[in-house]
């Protein structure tokens, strides 16, 4: 029988492959004890492989136990343990975390956290709930850089609900025209490239707003 030895300063290491393999044998051991350790170490963990293998740890763990220690997370002033707990909380699954994903996450000025807050929104929503999901969604159409506006479309693609998007395609501002139509266009066809859409999209917004309008 293999003994596997855990040391707790080795999460807080200065070598991330250090901190890698502590995350992995926390994981292993799957104990109740380690989630306060681990939930901390997410909080403040610069490395994004470091930062999966705590995920992948906690959902490890019995989700009575670690959820409400994540919802707590959320209100955290810290950026990444919001981020990270969302991104946790979406792999874990577990839908009594829903009333948690607040308007305030979904509208987080910061775009790390709102992406995440967006995925585990999708993953934990309600059927009930979906639609005005959607709609909460589609308001941010037009947001940040493209691999935010990749994560919003992708997100409402999800969801599946058109409807959603109408209004913003009469939207005076152009880039959230085209973004709403670049989404329509992977609603209506999943397989196709995202820059494609979009591309697409800004040629039909400008030729004037008949065309963007159109549905």
């Amino acid at each position: 029988m293999v003994t596997i030895h855990y040391s707790p300063a080795a999460l807080g290491a200065g070598n991330s492959s250090t901190r890698l393999r502590a995350a992995l044998t926390a994981g292993t051991l799957a104990d109740p004890g380690l989630a306060d350790a681990l939930i901390a170490r997410c909080a403040i963990e610069p490395d994004f492989f470091v930062r999966d293998m705590l995920t992948w740890a906690l959902t490890r763990l019995p989700a009575d136990i670690t959820v409400p220690k994540l919802v707590t997370e959320l209100r955290s002033g810290r950026a990444r343990a919001r981020g990270q707990a969302l991104h946790t909380l979406s792999k874990i699954g577990d839908r009594t975390a829903w009333p948690a994903i607040t308007r305030s996450l979904l509208h987080d000025p910061d775009d790390e956290v709102a992406r995440s807050a967006w995925r585990a929104a999708v993953v934990l929503v309600p059927p009930a709930e979906r639609a005005n999901l959607a709609a909460e969604l589609a308001v941010q159409l037009g947001r940040g850089d493209r691999t935010v506006q990749l994560s919003l479309s992708r997100a409402l693609v999800a969801l599946g609900d058109a409807a959603a998007l109408r209004p913003r395609l009469g939207h005076p501002d152009p880039g959230v025209r085209a973004h709403a139509r670049a989404t329509q266009r992977l609603l209506h066809d999943p397989d196709a490239g995202f820059d494609l859409a979009v591309d697409e999209a800004k040629r039909i917004v400008a030729l004037g707003p008949e065309r963007s309008t159109a549905c």
